[in-house]
């Protein structure tokens, strides 16, 4: 059973069994010491017929600048049919990508091959969205072929970044929790782990926001609309989704039957690791209909009919997100969920079952985690697989499904915690509902057993909470199944089990866990800050402190050189002068802003709990400030640029006023020459990865001021903290291990802790500062704008009656925001400051925390990259 079966096969990812490649003729160059791939299959499976055209796969692409040259300029022609009369910056742009995706086939096809050679357990991150940003520029970089790609174009008349800019952000994230996933998949990928990503392949993005008189409009976010050079279709690779349909059972067996069937399609994405072979894959789940359309509908010339259910098919996974604010927004998320669950695991299985595995065997090959509850409904999914398809019992596919699954949290608010109407999975999943019903079941029956007497903590663990409507709660379900359960960040992983789930800790104490997030330096310094990497790299000799920051340390050695600070800030000056660049470009040249001045961040999603409202009423202080000096005092006033970005989500009414209100201050602030430039306010449209690319190494302070024991973790302090930007923050999430690392410098922090927190509001209403006073007070006198458009969010203020403690909060704010003045007066000091900060973010790579998974959670082991041998 456990022999190994090759199949002659080029469909589906190359564990199909291709031949392995022998070194090739034209291999890939690499630094360090890598051990040798020697992987050989029968004779009796070397057929004679394809023994040439293993010759020529065996062959691996050239990477001199003439060998670049060719293929791109092949692709040019072959690829995308273009001639010297219709070529422009778009083309080049694809042919390079696609040049670059051969390079890194090569790499990915023998990665996936020797997976399965060497029968290594691979883990398998499901997760419904991933931020991965552009990837040119990340490929080049992981590849570590900039040189050649850089002298190939310039004599094609073409620089590298002229390219980068013709690419889209790829629109199949939304926020933290999918850029997390993407910097996840990297590092697994450098660090020479066996793991693939799972998601869905969205049409069209959560939003592509725009500013119109000050107020978010959403318009749709068609990132496709080029193309996608870095995706392989994968027609080859297809699975059946049902939706609705009814359920009977025939003696043991149950049978789900009818309703809708969908097709899932595969597209594969390559994450090359950085200075490695390891290549790992995320695919992606596109939908599809079962037959292309109602024939006899079409014959009866009921053409509308005959494609209605292509039509809906298709529209499965064409949005990230759909709003859920109504019935059928519900019924298409879970339909999304399922979707991407059911074919991950049925390509899973497959897998498996290619190599002869039992599914017996399925926890030691394969360790599936759960990126927060969206996937938690593969749970169900897997459970039925194995019951109804592969003839498990219920207790033998349970002990296999709690012993596959580990679960992510990512949230401490009750409300933010998914919950499903009961009907709606009966129309959807009905089977599931079933199987979820006899999960609880047991499980409460257990609960009973262990707390009798206790009908109030039954209630709260129960999967189902009862009311009208029923609901079903996914993170309870997550819990009952996985046997691992993990927080992001120390905080956020202790307030999840002394509060949202503090009855299942008193249960199952062995499956809580702390791992606190990281963020890829591959993406965050190397590909972001160049000056930077390069500067560092100078300092500590190499360049290995990209895959082991922890190396990253060594510059604190040099933090009294003169050299090196000046460097360091002439670094800093550089990227501040590119964020310029961009806020000229995207205010039309309306708002210039001078790079000397501090530039204040705070980009994130808006949100209430992110007190994007408390920074800009703070901005109003300082304004009203300097509207009261004198000329003289004006000379001592640090000059300040403040920048915003971030949107809101499209039913999040509040939210949306808060970009009004920024907007509207802003418009006030940047026309009054009275200030003489010292304050300077603007908020970027449309926030994503590339945009954050630029606006992340120019920070001077970044602000993460949610309310304590809000947010999980964040990891946009992380990049910031990376790049030298020193931190104005409350001590949340990840915010205070940063500043256990880095030390109190690196940190102006404020506000009450996450412990005080529940006493404050216990209180009630209070006096507020009377500078907050007199920023609400000119806002209600229409110095702003109408006080009417932003009552809503506005009013609770006065009295300090709002639940974020923006009222209790303000006055230590405003003290934070003068201690930071005055250390940028002290240039060499903040410098320093900065330097250090960085040195100390070894912690908070997302190598380090996948080690931490792969050794605590998944049980796996890094494997020694495939040796290539140079070019002959």
């Amino acid at each position: 059973e456990d022999k190994v079966l090759p199949v002659m096969s080029t469909s589906d990812e190359t564990d199909h069994h291709v031949s392995p490649r022998s070194p090739r003729k034209h291999a890939l160059p690499r630094q360090g010491s890598f051990r040798s791939l020697d992987l050989d299959f029968p004779q009796a499976h070397k057929e004679v017929k394809h023994e040439t055209m293993f010759d020529y796969m065996n062959q691996y692409l050239g990477t001199t600048p003439t060998d670049v040259k060719q293929l791109i300029a092949s692709h040019l022609a072959f690829t995308l049919a273009r001639t010297k009369f219709n070529f422009d910056d778009l083309s080049a742009y694809q042919a390079t990508a696609l040049s670059l995706r051969d390079r890194m086939i090569e790499l990915w096809n023998d990665t996936q091959q020797r997976f399965t050679v060497l029968r290594t357990k691979r883990v398998y991150y499901l997760s419904i969205e991933y931020l991965i940003g552009r990837s040119m520029q990340n490929a080049i970089n992981n590849l570590k072929i900039t040189d050649p790609y850089a002298e190939a174009l310039k004599d094609f008349g073409y620089a590298l970044e002229d390219l980068y800019e013709q690419e889209n952000d790829a629109a199949l994230g939304n926020g933290g929790l999918g850029r997390l996933a993407a910097c996840f998949l990297d590092a697994l990928a450098t660090q020479n782990y066996a793991g693939w990503g799972y998601g869905i392949r969205y049409q069209y993005g959560m939003l592509r926001q725009e500013i119109r008189n000050g107020y978010q409009y959403e318009t749709p976010d068609f990132w496709l609309r080029n193309g996608n050079p870095w995706e392989i279709p994968r027609n080859d690779v297809t699975y059946e989704v049902r939706f609705g349909g009814t359920v009977r059972k025939e003696g043991n067996k149950w049978f789900w039957e009818g309703g809708e069937v969908v097709i899932a399609m595969a597209y594969d994405i390559p994450i090359p690791g950085y200075g490695t072979t390891n290549t790992l894959n995320l695919r992606l789940w596109a939908s599809a209909p079962r037959s292309e359309f109602d024939l006899t509908s079409f014959n009866a010339a009921d053409y509308y009919n005959a494609v209605k259910a292509n039509e809906h098919a298709q529209s499965l996974t064409s949005v990230l997100y759909p709003n859920d604010r109504t019935r059928s927004g519900k019924i298409l998320r879970l339909q999304q969920q399922h979707f991407f669950c059911s074919a991950s695991l049925r390509d899973i299985i497959r897998r498996l079952k290619k190599t002869n595995t039992s599914l017996r065997e399925f926890p030691s090959m394969a360790a599936i985690q759960l990126n927060d509850t969206h996937p938690v409904v593969a749970i169900p999914e897997l459970m039925r697989i194995l019951i109804d398809e592969e003839a498990f019992t219920f207790d033998q596919a349970w002990l296999i499904v709690t012993d596959v699954f580990a679960f992510t949290n990512h949230t401490v608010l009750p409300e933010a915690l998914e919950k499903w109407p009961v009907d709606i999975w009966e129309e959807l999943l009905p089977r599931h509902l079933q199987i979820v019903y006899d999960i609880n079941h047991f499980f409460l029956v257990e609960v009973q057993r262990r707390f009798p007497n206790d009908p109030a903590r039954l209630a709260r663990v129960s999967v189902v909470e009862e009311g009208d409507p029923k609901h079903l709660r996914m993170a309870n379900l997550a819990i009952i199944a996985s046997f691992s359960v993990n927080g992001v960040a120390k905080i956020h992983s202790n307030i999840i089990k002394s509060t949202i789930f503090k009855d299942f800790y008193q249960i199952f104490p062995q499956k809580f866990n702390n791992k606190t997030n990281g963020v890829t330096p591959r993406r965050w310094i190397s590909t972001a800050n160049p000056l930077l990497a390069s500067l560092i790299s100078q300092v500590i000799g190499s360049d290995a402190w990209v895959t082991d920051l922890n190396l990253i340390s060594g510059i604190r050695s040099s933090i009294n050189d003169a050299t090196f600070v000046e460097s360091f800030a002439a670094a800093k000056l550089s990227n501040k002068r590119r964020l310029r660049d961009l806020i000229l470009r995207v205010t039309q040249g309306e708002v210039d802003v001078d790079p000397e001045a501090l530039f204040d961040i705070h980009v994130k999603r808006i949100h209430e709990y992110k007190r994007q409202l408390m920074n800009i009423l703070a901005v109003i202080t300082r304004y009203l400030w300097i509207k009261e000096l004198s000329k003289k005092e004006k000379k001592l006033v640090v000059p300040r640029v403040v920048v915003f970005a971030g949107k809101a989500a499209p039913g999040y009414h509040a939210a949306k006023l808060v970009i009004k209100i920024i907007n509207s201050v802003a418009q006030v602030i940047n026309a009054d020459v009275g200030l003489d430039g010292l304050l300077k306010v603007v908020f970027i449209p449309n926030y994503n990865v590339s945009v954050c690319e630029v606006i992340v190494p120019a920070s001077d302070i970044s602000q993460h001021i949610s309310t304590a024991g809000t947010e999980a973790s964040g990891t946009s302090n992380m990049k910031f903290a990376m790049n030298g930007g020193l931190i104005l923050g409350t001590m949340d999430g990840a915010n205070i291990e940063i500043r256990e690392e880095a030390g109190p410098d690196s940190m102006f922090d404020f506000g009450a802790r996450a412990e005080e927190v529940e006493n404050v509001r216990s209180k009630g209403p209070g006096p507020i500062d009377e500078r907050l006073h007199a920023s609400l007070h000119a806002l209600k006198e229409g110095i702003f704008g109408e006080y009417e458009l932003f009552r809503g969010v506005l009013d609770p203020l006065w009295h300090r009656n709002d639940y974020y403690l923006l009222g209790h909060d303000f006055e230590s704010y405003l003290e934070a925001h003068d201690r930071i003045d005055a250390v940028w007066r002290n240039r060499g000091e903040w410098t320093r400051r900065c330097i250090s900060t960085t040195a100390s973010m070894g912690k908070f790579s997302a190598d380090t925390s996948i080690h931490a998974y792969a050794n605590e959670i998944w049980k796996i082991k890094p494997l020694p990259p495939m040796e290539l041998k140079k070019n002959i």
